[in-house]
């Protein structure tokens, strides 16, 4: 379904109206994201009992956008949305309303991904509670003689590609999270049953279906498989293995197979993007024939699929310009301008399935091109989400591509319980989505081109050396370590060594009583920096005014944030070779030194922490999500390569 010459010119006029006149400040996922908490599920974040829509995977995708608007923004509201969605279904025991595990279909086992962020994020067992739930299902799951699960109890014996990516992401994020290894040789299985099973050897695209029992009147009496390639069907299964990879372990002998299945699914689909478009039809390998069109849902996974497969490595950078290309394509076919800062997605299918009743969907291309093409489908929106969040990574300047930022787990090495019973390292480590954790702080690194490492053994100059960044927080005291590794002289030389030869070295400590500063002192104080055994900024409840500190223009190190909330703080006398980088009321706040080729910077608290920098807690007018930003970039560029 093609748009005309005038409908493609008057949506571009448009678009660059909104620009002309400031509308358009936020990006395409954002946009989109605000047009979906307006308009989508609304039913469902203020349902108070049984009655409304049922528990469906399709909140659960736009969901998965939301996420990652809330991680690339660090806007709150895109978080509380997510709560709120999932909360009008999940009761303060972690039962799910409306979900019915007997059913056995795939579908539901979806939206476990916003649990378990919901859970990560902020503890509640509520959610791990019910994202058990889910989990027990796959156990019970209905399976082929070969163990792949069915699609849905009322569909036996058959495997679609949708139900890859509503039950294998979940399934791995939860086998990492609550330590079940066995499950990560049952999540590869799916994926290679599903390939082996679907897969046309000539062209290397997948059927929408299989029929292990070969008896369904859709399916190939010899081979199973349904009668043609959907294009929304290969979309899930891409996402499902890109999304699948973040969880399965770097060692495990599954991961290089899926990796494989990966590049030549990729192949095949690269091998059918429309030309002119950018994008791809709804029958993928048919695109002449009458009646096919250009389908929104679909082209968004391939683009997501294929931008992020090339972000984590699992893809060649050749494929980043096909990418480049459906982005671009997406935008031009597909999106509408639906006020200020807001985007409505068109051209995605509604639906299409195989089987059923009472309307049999017999898998022929008439079915498929007869199903409603509309605006703003949850699937459609929350796939576009996810693909142009990541394309406005891959859009970010990588200017700390090639250099590594490690974090110490030396100083500070705390363990607490997990969810699995086992104990867990915890507090300031990039792995963590909680409060406490630095996973955003990670992300901004990250996106930047940097890549994180975590260095748990004593720093010396050959164990640093790989590391162009290294951050030392919150040295352990006693109450939080029973036998906690001490800064001393020896520590202090290998560490000074390695700045004096250009490293660049973060030293975020705490207050007084909550952080071992009086012999850590030796260190920083080898630079002209002396951590005060005080706490400064001491903020009661929710008064968070006690807390701030306004930045002044012009500052070398924050460019772009004038407000940030640091409370309990100890305070730094600044020496020569140091200077202080921000003061406050007379006090030194932030100092940085140089230091032979390399850099210092020292603040009396780790406040580049999820719990300042999320969005969640503070009000809007503080900009410590900003001043991370802002952070980062300066540290980057006092690396002697970069300067």
């Amino acid at each position: 379904m093609r748009k005309p010459i005038l409908y493609i010119s008057t949506v571009l006029v448009g678009l660059t109206f909104f620009s002309q006149y400031g509308f358009a400040q936020k990006k395409h996922s954002e946009q989109l994201t605000l047009t979906a908490m307006e308009t989508l599920f609304q039913d469902s974040t203020v349902l108070k009992d049984a009655k409304g829509p049922k528990w469906s995977y399709d909140m659960g995708v736009v969901l998965e956008g939301a996420a990652a608007v809330w991680r690339n923004t660090g806007n709150g509201k895109y978080f509380k949305y997510i709560q709120n969605s999932m909360d009008a279904y999940i009761d303060k025991d972690g039962n799910i309303r409306t979900y019915k595990a007997e059913d056995f279909n795939i579908d539901n086992v979806k939206n476990g991904r916003a649990l378990l962020l919901l859970y990560k994020v902020t503890g509640q067992q509520k959610y791990l509670t019910a994202a058990t739930k889910l989990y027990d299902q796959l156990q019970q799951q209905p399976r082929t003689k070969e163990g792949g699960f069915w699609h849905k109890k009322i569909y036996p014996n058959q495997m679609w590609l949708d139900g890859l990516y509503m039950g294998e992401p979940f399934y791995a994020e939860y086998a990492a999270l609550m330590n079940k290894e066995a499950a990560f040789d049952d999540v590869a299985k799916q994926f290679i049953l599903m390939e082996k099973y679907a897969r046309n050897e000539k062209t290397g695209l997948l059927y929408h279906g299989y029929d292990e029992s070969k008896t369904e009147q859709w399916a190939n009496k010899t081979t199973g498989k349904s009668p043609n390639i959907w294009a929304r069907a290969m979309g899930w299964y891409m996402m499902a293995l890109v999304d699948v990879l973040d969880n399965f372990p770097k060692n495990h002998p599954k991961r290089a197979e899926l990796i494989a299945i990966l590049n030549r699914t990729a192949k095949a689909t690269v091998q059918y993007q429309d030309a002119k478009s950018g994008v791809w039809f709804d029958i993928v390998d048919l695109p002449t024939r009458k009646g096919n069109y250009l389908e929104a849902s679909a082209s968004s996974m391939f683009v997501y699929g294929l931008a992020k497969g090339v972000r984590m490595g699992y893809l060649p950078q050749s494929y980043r310009a096909a990418a480049y290309k459906g982005y671009a394509g997406l935008k031009k076919e597909f999106i509408t301008t639906a006020g200020a800062e807001r985007i409505n997605l068109n051209g995605t299918v509604s639906v299409s399935g195989l089987g059923g009743k009472p309307k049999y969907r017999d898998g022929s291309f008439e079915y498929y091109i007869s199903e409603k093409v509309i605006t703003n489908d949850p699937k459609g929106v929350g796939a576009f989400i996810c693909a142009a969040a990541e394309m406005e990574i891959d859009e970010l300047p990588k200017i700390g591509k090639g250099l590594s930022v490690t974090v110490d787990n030396f100083f500070n090495h705390e363990f607490k319980d997990g969810p699995a019973g086992n104990k867990i390292p915890f507090h300031y480590l990039w792995d963590e989505d909680d409060n406490n954790g630095f996973s955003l702080f990670g992300k901004i690194f990250n996106d930047a081109g940097v890549k994180t490492s975590t260095l748990s053994a004593a720093p010396t100059v050959a164990n640093l050396k790989a590391s162009n960044i290294y951050i030392i927080v919150d040295p352990d005291t006693e109450k939080e370590t029973a036998n906690p590794n001490y800064m001393n002289a020896q520590h202090a030389k290998q560490i000074s060594e390695w700045v004096k030869a250009g490293g660049v070295l973060v030293l975020l400590l705490n207050d007084v009583g909550n952080c071992e500063i009086t012999k850590f002192n030796i260190l920083p104080e080898m630079f002209g920096i002396h951590f005060n055994e005080d706490s400064r900024n001491k903020v009661q409840g929710s008064n968070f005014e006690q807390g701030a500190i306004k930045i002044p223009s012009g500052n070398s190190i924050f460019k772009t944030a004038k407000k940030v909330y640091i409370k309990e703080i100890s305070t730094i006398v600044a020496k020569s070779p140091a200077v202080a980088a921000l003061t406050d009321k007379g006090d030194v706040i932030i100092a940085t030194a140089k230091y032979g080729k390399g850099t210092v910077f020292a603040v009396g608290d780790p406040w580049f922490y999820n719990e300042y920098i999320d969005g969640r807690k503070l009000p809007a007018e503080f900009e410590n999500f900003k001043a991370t930003n802002d952070l980062v970039n300066w540290l980057i560029k006092q690396v002697p390569t970069r300067k």
